[in-house]
């Protein structure tokens, strides 16, 4: 097998606050091939977005990370600031939530393209110029040439977010990693972002990590997937394995709790009772334990390791769902219209 284009061994991502040190990320082991995407999901705080910002290195001045983060076997943990400088936007580019916040209000469009491109590979003015204008057009957007001329606040959402792909594209980097990517976007647009993505990532063969809360985004538009729970994986596998025939009981509630098309309009979703456990302090056997209505006593004593549940399947359980028991919900691996879009799961 080639090597993986990203592989995270024993990651952990500790940020101290006045509370406590909160355990964000707390060994988590994933790997990315080449070419291929892998959909990170979880509710909202279960550790997805400051996993990605230890990978690029992004973490506050409070927290300290652990473990290894080898790109293309070079562990991106060891180098220093300068060095990462050089992987940024070359080698790795991230898409962040909100374009409006990612993109410099007073700077024009042309110039946040073209200045990663003449200063990474070493471009002229000219040639990032008609770079830029191909990206534009790449990600869709009409009329690239006003729209390079255009500060950011005369774009809509949905264009930010585009030229914010754009300028992730810009070096062609060999990973992408787009942290909630639809988040700020209306419905409709958000699936138009969504399927440009994964076409740019398949076009390139580029690899991608695609960071969601919602099982919708990811079961159409990734290879692999990684459920995340309370810092730590709760499954992993191929993404229709793992949403045809999830093993964990949280995997199996969040797909209980997602709306499909299919869903009765009156009907009441499945709600993942209580909450996610305090940070600075988790419990020290299965950290769903407490929510699980199925946890018995040895799942409060015992931390659940990864192990084999199937061909590319892994689940982090003492006491796994079978197999042969289905979800409640529809599968979410058909295609992607059986969900409803932007369905977040309850209980975040």
């Amino acid at each position: 097998m080639s090597r993986p284009v990203l592989e995270v061994r024993e990651l952990r991502a500790h940020i101290g606050t006045p509370r406590g040190t909160v355990r964000a990320v707390d060994g988590v082991s994933l790997t990315v091939g080449h070419a291929q995407a892998l959909g990170v999901v979880g509710e909202s705080g279960s550790g997805k977005s400051v996993m990605a910002r230890a990978v690029m290195g992004l973490l506050p001045p409070t927290a300290a990370s652990s473990g290894a983060v080898l790109f293309q076997g070079r562990d991106l943990l060891t180098l220093s600031r300068k060095e990462r400088a050089q992987v940024w936007g070359k080698q790795i580019a991230m898409v962040f939530q909100d374009p409006g916040r990612s993109l410099n209000p007073v700077v024009r469009v042309e110039r946040q393209l073209t200045e990663g491109m003449r200063k990474q590979l070493g471009v002229g003015r000219s040639e990032a110029r008609t770079r830029a204008l191909d990206l534009l057009r790449e990600v869709g957007v009409p009329d690239p040439e006003r729209r390079l001329r255009a500060y950011p606040h005369e774009l809509s959402g949905g264009m930010r977010q585009r030229v914010m792909i754009a300028t992730a594209l810009a070096c062609e980097p060999d990973l992408l990693i787009a942290d909630e990517p639809t988040t700020a976007l209306d419905v409709t647009v958000q699936r138009q972002i969504l399927d440009l993505l994964r076409r740019v990532q398949r076009d390139r063969g580029m690899s991608l990590v695609l960071i969601s809360h919602d099982l919708a985004v990811v079961a159409g538009r990734t290879d692999r997937v990684a459920v995340m729970y309370a810092g730590r994986l709760a499954e992993t596998g191929a993404t229709r394995s793992v949403f045809d025939a999830p093993r964990h009981r949280y995997t199996r509630a969040l797909l209980e709790s997602t709306p499909t098309l299919g869903h009765e309009r009156h009907t009441p979703l499945r709600l993942i009772p209580g909450a996610l456990p305090d940070p600075t302090r988790p419990p020290e056997g299965c950290r769903f334990a407490p929510r699980c209505a199925y946890a018995a006593v040895d799942c409060g004593r015992l931390a659940p390791q990864l192990s084999p549940a199937g061909p590319d399947h892994h689940v982090a359980c003492v006491h796994p769902a079978h197999e042969a028991t289905p979800p409640a919900s529809a599968p979410v691996s058909a295609p992607p219209s059986t969900l409803a879009p932007g369905g977040e799961p309850h209980g975040r």
